[in-house]
């Protein structure tokens, strides 16, 4: 169990659940990766070469992770390593400008001796691109570990050189987690303000009056940045709020104290009109507040506490602002993702309403954030100047009382958590990671609203998913990068009927249309796919985007529940012909796009069984083996799709299969044989080997087959000159079949001989050498028996290095009589003598008194010979 729980104050039931939640998640990881559903699988999965992407990518070029779209201009800013790209928004090959934003040799010296890589990361990343006006872009780099910001001229699109310091706006490190907003001339910015990475802050810079937030960790806890935007407030509310910016990290908690840290998604948010303390909290948020955003399946026990992206969506069809959020377990060993969405009035009802944290000791040494009960100060901690406030004549947060200053600084964090819509997740994923997400509200032709999310996964994917009728139906996966990219950035065009969605990755952009619906062929098939952006044309009889389309031609079919039924269009069916042979193999191709549909094969208008032996079903084709007569006939692939108890049946595919017929005629024994032409050549034409040969005939030749009585006078098989002229009436057999035919049994022989050969003589020659052993060496010594032995020249050498002397007369018998000569077999293994060699008495007891005398004092001069070879 990886997190261990330490010190638990509970004080209501929603933190029970989520720290019993927490708690358990390490022992049920297992039994979650087995129980949870895998989601809702995408029902059309398109690979990178099948639709069509617009790539933007320059040699030598990396980590294209910062957009920015400015659809007056048409034009999409990219934010490279060193470099700063201007796109034709339409078609983002097209590049209009490029200014290069280099680190100088000197101070990659110096950030190499700061123990970092001069080659990536001691160079100028650009992590900040902001409007400052109409004229000008904001714009942050790395700079090697010294960020830096300027100022581009969009006219000449140069930099105007400004050198501006960077630090609290840009992180140092390319690394780094960091988020910025520019609102109204300010930059908004949440990252690091050292170079270790040590010190978060969340910023305004602002010329007349810049703020940021305390270095204490109730303010920030090892935050991870992920995202920052501005929500204006409503200029009809009688309240007179203030317009609002809000920041998306997540950090280490301080509730909840384990052996290991326990990450927590928060929000924070701090106001526009905030001028900072006039004795307290100088220069610093006097309306800075956070809160945990709660994303979690209870019943599973199921927790998601890492954010990885936010998207606020923004509409005027809207009541109000929708944050939507991807997620992540954070032991996610079993990969799971989800998207929760929240309204903003939730949000403002926990930070306007909700009750504060505090810390206190415990125990003398360990502080804990309990809820807070007391009194609050008024006006409440936190919260913007409205119209309440100036009523109490605090017209600015200059004038806030210095117990309310106090409080905020003390009490950051807010007890009661963000609870989404519906208060569990919008969807959930298995088997997947979530990277990014946009969203973007259509109105189908029904004139209904829908949500529909764009979300890119850490494999270069995109989902495309839309929520209806209290479901989740994901309509497509786009394979946007090929070599499978993290996507780190999207951006979304908000032109109807030329909308875009751009992802940025560390290789390139990618440039995707919103929908792919010419890529749906049918009317059931364009309902089928449940995408708003689409409807089938019943004029053209195309599935097109509605928006592309003028209002008046709205006589369309659609509907995003899926029910197909109104579609009454008849398909086209090309049927693919098949003639085969008796007993082959029959391979009908058949391939489903939808991975919500089950592929079912008819025979003669009848469901066929593929579980039978005779059938085989692979993904992408039927294989009927040993084809007889019964076989021929019509087969047909249908597609079927299940939604709400209906089924809706395309058909993908009609194949229709013929056997090759061959006709047999048998004649009498005693009938007569007309040796006619015909005859002769259906006799020669059955003479034909054809076993073992792929001979592709194109037309069926007719076979007569004749019994014939056994008469050596007739020439059945004889090959005549009339008979070869006769021949050319037979059908055209390839000149290489015809070579093969008459001399692949020839060759066939000739080689078998040829190694028979070669490996009877290579058998016998080792055998002579007495390579082999066993049965080859006795063979061999019986071949070689009474041949007289040969005298070794190295028996000195031999007799020198015995473990124990031969005593003189050792070798005779009891009888007197000299031992008899062993038979040769090829090793010399003689008991006394290493070579074979007998020696008579005298010599014996001469060359013992030698070796005697002088033990140590021998000439050996080895030879290498054939020890078989006959002595001279």
């Amino acid at each position: 169990m990886n997190i261990l729980l330490l010190h638990l104050p509970i004080y209501n039931y929603k933190t029970k659940i989520f720290v019993m939640a927490l708690a358990l998640y390490g022992i049920m990881s297992l039994y979650l990766g087995m129980s949870v559903a895998l989601g809702p699988m995408p029902r059309i999965s398109w690979e990178h070469k099948e639709v069509h992407l617009v790539h933007f990518q320059e040699p030598e070029i990396s980590n294209y992770s910062t957009l920015l779209l400015d659809e007056d201009r048409d034009i999409l800013y990219v934010g490279a390593r060193e470099v700063i790209f201007a796109l034709n928004s339409f078609n983002i090959v097209e590049k209009k400008e490029e200014v290069f934003w280099k680190v100088t040799e000197d101070k990659k010296t110096k950030c190499a001796e700061k123990g970092k890589s001069k080659q990536t990361e001691c160079l100028n990343y650009v992590r900040v691109l902001q409007y400052l006006n109409d004229t000008l872009l904001y714009v942050c780099g790395t700079n090697a570990f010294q960020p830096i910001c300027d100022h581009l001229n969009l006219a000449t699109f140069k930099l105007m050189g400004r050198n501006e310091d960077g630090k609290g706006r840009c992180p140092f490190d390319p690394a780094q987690s960091y988020t910025s907003a520019m609102v109204d001339g300010d930059l908004y910015s949440a990252t690091s303000y050292n170079f270790l990475g040590s010190e978060p802050i969340i910023s305004r810079n602002s010329l007349q009056n810049p703020l940021r937030t305390e270095y204490a960790i109730p303010w920030l806890n090892e935050p991870n940045f992920i995202f920052a935007d501005v929500i204006r407030a409503d200029p009809e509310s009688p309240d007179e709020d203030d317009d609002k910016v809000y920041f998306f990290f997540t950090e280490v908690s301080v509730e909840y104290e384990f052996l290991n840290k326990l990450m927590i998604p928060r929000i924070a948010r701090v106001c526009k009109g905030d001028q900072g303390g006039h004795r307290t909290l100088q220069k610093k948020w006097t309306t800075y507040l956070k809160a945990r955003l709660f994303c979690s399946v209870p019943e599973k026990n199921l927790f998601f506490n890492i954010v990885n992206d936010i998207f606020i969506l923004k509409t005027s069809n809207l009541k109000e602002p929708v944050i939507y959020g991807v997620f992540t377990p954070q032991l996610n060993n079993v990969g799971l993702s989800a998207v929760c969405a929240y309204n903003i009035s939730t949000v403002e009802d926990v930070f306007a309403k909700g009750k504060y944290m505090q810390s206190t000791t415990v125990e003398q040494s360990h502080t804990k954030w309990l809820r807070y009960n007391g009194e609050i100060p008024k006006p409440r901690p936190g919260a913007c100047i409205n119209k309440e406030a100036k009523a109490e004549n605090f017209k600015s947060t200059l004038n806030l009382p210095d117990k309310t200053l106090q409080f905020v600084k003390d009490h950051p964090l807010m007890d009661d958590s963000v609870t989404p819509i519906g208060d569990r997740p919008r969807l959930i994923k298995r088997d997947v990671k979530y990277t990014q997400i946009v969203v973007d509200q259509v109105r189908a032709l029904n004139g209904t609203l829908y949500d529909v999310m764009f979300i890119g996964t850490d494999q270069g994917a995109l989902h495309k998913a839309i929520s209806y009728e209290n479901g989740m139906h994901i309509m497509e996966e786009i394979q946007l990068f090929p070599n499978f990219d993290s996507i780190q950035t999207l951006l979304l065009s908000s032109k109807k009927g030329k909308q875009y969605l751009y992802a940025g990755s560390n290789t390139g952009v990618v440039q995707s249309p919103v929908a792919f619906c010419e890529k749906y062929s049918t009317c059931v098939d364009c309902v089928l796919a449940r995408d708003p952006y689409c409807g089938w044309n019943p004029h053209k009889s195309l599935c097109s985007d509605i928006f592309k389309e003028s209002e008046n031609n709205r006589d369309w079919i659609q509907n995003i529940s899926g029910d197909a039924s109104s579609c009454s269009d008849k398909v086209r069916e090309h049927s693919l012909q098949h003639t085969l042979g008796h007993g082959s193999t029959a391979e009908l191709k058949c391939s489903k796009k939808s991975n919500l549909a089950q592929v079912v094969w008819k025979f003669k208008d009848d469901v066929l069984k593929v579980e039978s032996p005779k059938y085989r079903l692979l993904e992408k084709a039927l294989l009927i083996f040993n084809l007889s007569e019964g076989d021929s006939g019509v087969y047909q692939c249908l597609s079927e799709e299940k939604v709400k108890n209906q089924k809706f049946s395309q058909v993908l595919a009609k194949h229709v299969l013929e056997l090759k017929k061959i006709q047999h005629t048998t004649l009498s024994p005693k009938q007569p044989i007309p040796q006619t032409e015909g005859n002769r050549e259906a006799s020669k034409m059955a003479s034909f080997p054809t076993e073992g040969l792929a001979v592709h005939i194109p037309t069926v030749v007719p076979v007569t087959t004749t019994r014939i009585e056994t008469n050596p006078l007739v020439p059945m098989l004889m090959s005549t000159a009339s008979s070869l002229e006769r021949s050319k009436s037979l059908p055209e057999v390839p000149e290489k079949t015809m070579f093969l035919k008459s001399n692949d049994s020839s060759l066939l022989m000739f080689l078998f001989l040829f190694f028979f050969v070669l490996f009877s003589s290579l058998f016998v020659y080792n055998c002579y050498k007495g390579y082999l052993p066993d049965q080859c060496l006795k063979f061999r010594s019986a071949m070689l028996l009474g041949k007289k032995k040969p005298k070794a020249d190295f028996s000195d050498c031999e007799q020198s290095v015995k473990e124990t002397l031969v005593e003189p007369g050792s070798l005779m018998t009891q009888s007197g009589e000299h031992p008899k000569p062993a038979h040769d077999t090829g090793y010399e293994t003689e008991a006394d003598y290493g070579n074979g060699h007998i020696q008579h008495d005298e010599d014996h007891s001469q060359s013992f008194k030698d070796v005697k005398d002088k033990p140590f004092d021998v000439k050996c001069e080895l030879k290498f010979a054939d020890s078989d070879a006959e002595a001279d």
